[in-house]
């Protein structure tokens, strides 16, 4: 479980990868839909430790917005448990996160070309200085940062009620 620190290890960046049960059209996997969920009974400690840093759950997601790096975990991780339990799926529209609650839905925006995802946080990290999110693969595929492994992004929190802000989608 995740009463202390996670079992996802520090993330970088990986080369992209592409195995047997890949998707025929990465581009065509949906993005998540916010609705509504309990809070998940794992992953979510009041605080938690990894790497001698403490880490604070925040109590809600509402009103949660944040600019910074993103960067993506894929192959290494692939049907790994996640924080909240489930098996990690790198062509799923998932991501993980330090403090947002979890589940929480998240539109990522990459400021350098505009594309934009929905997202739901189901993990926690990434665990490497100066990043605020940990993309899955086809999450980083859409916002076309699997090259460069990072990008500056604006990750903003939504709720069911919430519409995701008009940005382009297209790879």
């Amino acid at each position: 479980g995740c009463t202390g620190a996670p079992k996802r290890s520090p993330s970088q960046p990986t080369a992209p990868v592409v195995s047997p049960q890949a998707p025929k059209d990465i581009a065509a996997i949906p993005d998540a839909v916010p609705r509504a969920e309990p809070r998940s009974a794992r992953g979510n400690p009041r605080f938690y430790e990894v790497l001698g840093k403490r880490y604070f759950v925040l109590p809600t997601a509402a009103g949660y917005v944040e600019r910074g790096v993103a960067s993506w975990y894929g192959p290494g991780f692939h049907t790994a448990q996640t924080s909240n339990g489930e098996p990690y799926n790198m062509y799923g529209m998932t991501a993980a996160h330090k403090t947002l609650p979890l589940p929480t839905y998240v539109q990522v925006t990459n400021l350098s070309n505009g594309r934009s995802v929905v997202l739901r946080v189901n993990d926690r990290g990434p665990f490497h200085d100066g990043r605020i999110i940990d993309l899955s693969y086809t999450a980083a595929a859409k916002l076309d940062i699997l090259r460069a492994g990072t990008a500056f992004v604006e990750v903003r929190a939504l709720t069911p009620e919430q519409a995701p802000a008009q940005t382009s989608t297209s790879t």
